[in-house]
């Protein structure tokens, strides 16, 4: 998807009156499509992955760590997946550890053949990755975010704690 479509999906998702969750949120199929995730991300990179799942208090379903040694370049890659709209967010080490997989390339870190095995994954099992850059700029929907973050992102709106 280009930025503008990802862009009107975000606001098309954004509801102010469901900040951690949408209406229709179904926490088992999440589950189930997540656990799926896990186990390919695992048989792609022949390696366990740990993964936390079902996070309180967030608009973050959970996390998938790719561990460093099973990666190219010996940084663990880091898969966020939202509860809304099966989002998902790719990244080097951890969110926020560099500004995007192009940085995180660009200084050695993230190896493009390990990238495109998790978009690959990502694509095929319905989630729409979103990269980081994106995510981390300002937001501009509806939602009151200013209690939660001086700077409201789009990461803050779709993987922030509530």
């Amino acid at each position: 998807m280009s930025e503008t479509e990802l862009l009107a999906l975000l606001r098309e998702l954004d509801d102010p009156e469901r900040l951690e969750q949408p209406f229709h949120y179904d926490r088992a199929a999440t589950g189930l499509a997540f656990g799926e995730l896990v186990r390919r991300l695992e048989a792609d990179f022949g390696a366990p992955c740990e993964s936390e799942r079902d996070t309180q208090d967030s608009s973050e379903y959970g996390r998938i760590h790719v561990p460093a040694d099973a990666t190219i370049c010996g940084t663990r890659i880091v898969v966020c997946v939202s509860k809304f709209g099966s989002l998902a967010e790719v990244c080097a080490d951890n969110p926020g550890a560099y500004l995007g997989t192009d940085e995180a390339h660009e200084e050695g870190a993230l190896d493009p053949a390990d990238l495109a095995t998790v978009e690959h994954a990502l694509t095929e099992l319905g989630y729409v990755s979103v990269p980081e850059e994106l995510l981390e700029s300002d937001y501009e929907g509806p939602s009151a975010l200013e209690h939660f973050a001086a700077r409201p992102t789009w990461w803050t709106r779709f993987f922030g704690l509530w």
